[in-house]
């Protein structure tokens, strides 16, 4: 009898097969590869757009996988599809003298850029050459290849490559902003390890971009934030005011949180994915293991100096959101209980007055029923004095006066014992109707 087999979790293939999820490819001396990063646009448009291209470059076609690596007569083409963008890369394996004078953007169908969805973020031409046994002549590699700009770089892999750029865009026929140029110099690296390098080069410059998008953002927000600061401290000096309008303050209270709630929804996820992104790019620049160049400035360098000032402005900007959310809520809380505590005041106000009222009302009542007990007695005596006369006249030995004097008491205990009564019968509850 064959033994029951273990119940896996439905999620281990997947997991186990992300460790290996959008390896390296590997890449010789001489090749040229082209990536373009385009942030935005529908998945299903990225698809359709892939499977257009492999199938004019006779690829195999993708699965349902988020990444694809497909090769065909010496072009091997990657895919890789991101929560926020999507990447192209073309790899060639070889090329002529001059690394940069054409690109594996020149093998793309023609008319195919223009079909693709969302924006060009980043678009990137690098090239690996040999590196020869002499020291490199900076100055000659910046005006050959980067039109004399200042260079950006430095030894990586322990000192067995040298990756170079100047992160300018330098004109392109196929892109209208044109495309930064990446060179790296192959020293002792294998196909493997130069494949590694040359994606997180190409990872720290995606990043980079994206990481700095949340920069406009805070820019934009600042002024806005100052003005609701201002809004906040003139809202809560006028509580300290005895004479302010609460129902008023409460109403610009409710306004300018509505407003900042706003500003949080509109900025919270842009300011976490530059900080995500800067993460991730400290980790890409730790596993270059870079080595400082004479004269040149090393990426980790670079950043530490350009793009931390902007993810510490995102910071700044997010940290000031969040205190002023607390201030505002404080000081909600604050109007709140000045009027629960005015609304209590008028609450004593409004029962001593009905306390009056009812004291009031209470005295009338007894006036009242005395007035009934005196004009009640006053009829019905009389009635007993009519009588009384009646019978005198019949020549009974009754004296109308003795008989109308002497009713008066008990007429007046009799009207007032059943006023009483009549009374307490109207105030006991009445049983509940089925």
């Amino acid at each position: 009898m064959t033994a029951p087999l273990l119940q896996e979790h439905p999620l281990r293939q997947s997991l186990n097969d992300e460790a290996h999820a959008r390896p390296s490819v590997p890449v010789h001396t001489g090749s040229r590869l082209s990536a373009l990063v385009l942030f935005g646009g529908d998945t299903t448009e990225h698809r359709a757009a892939l499977l257009a291209l492999t199938r004019q470059l006779g690829l195999p076609e993708p699965d349902s996988h988020p990444h694809y690596v497909g090769e065909h007569a010496g072009l091997t083409l990657r895919w890789d599809s991101h929560t926020e963008f999507t990447r192209y890369s073309l790899l060639l394996p070889d090329g002529p003298e001059d690394p940069f004078a054409d690109s594996p953007l020149d093998r793309l169908p023609a008319g195919w850029l223009s079909t693709l969805p969302g924006q060009l973020l980043v678009a990137i031409h690098a090239a690996v050459v040999p590196r020869q046994d002499e020291p490199v002549d900076l100055t000659r590699v910046a005006e050959r290849h980067f039109a004399g700009h200042d260079l950006i770089g430095s030894e990586l892999g322990d000192g067995r490559g040298l990756a170079l750029t100047d992160l300018q865009l330098h004109p392109d026929r196929h892109l209208p902003s044109g495309a930064s140029r990446l060179l790296l110099l192959d020293g002792a690296m294998s196909e493997r390890q130069c494949g590694r390098m040359l994606q997180r080069l190409l990872e720290i410059e995606t990043y980079r971009m994206l990481a700095l998008l949340g920069l406009p953002v805070a820019k934009a927000l600042l002024p806005q934030l100052a003005d609701m600061e201002a809004r906040l401290s003139r809202l809560t000096r006028a509580i300290r005011q005895p004479e302010s309008d609460d129902r008023q303050l409460l109403d610009e209270m409710t306004e300018l949180a509505a407003e900042l709630e706003g500003s949080l929804a509109a900025s919270s996820y842009r300011f976490s994915a530059a900080s995500a992104y800067y993460a991730i790019i400290e980790r890409r620049i730790a596993e270059l293991r870079e080595s400082r160049l004479s004269g040149l400035q090393p990426f980790r360098e670079f950043v530490e100096r350009r793009l931390a000032p902007a993810i510490d402005t995102c910071q700044s900007v997010s940290r000031r959101q969040e205190q002023l959310s607390l201030r505002l809520q404080r000081s909600t809380a604050l109007l709140r209980t000045r009027v629960d505590v005015s609304s209590e005041a008028q609450r004593h106000v409004l029962l001593a007055s009905m306390n009056r009222r009812a004291a009031l009302q209470l005295r009338l009542q007894q006036t009242v029923e005395g007035l009934s007990v005196a004009v009640l007695t006053y009829y019905i005596v009389s009635l007993i004095g009519y009588a009384a006369k009646a019978l005198h006249a019949l020549g009974l030995h009754v004296t109308p006066e003795l008989v109308t004097g002497g009713a008066i008491p008990l007429v007046a205990a009799t009207v007032a014992f059943g006023l009483h009564r009549f009374q307490a019968r109207q105030e006991e509850p009445k049983p509940p109707t089925s």
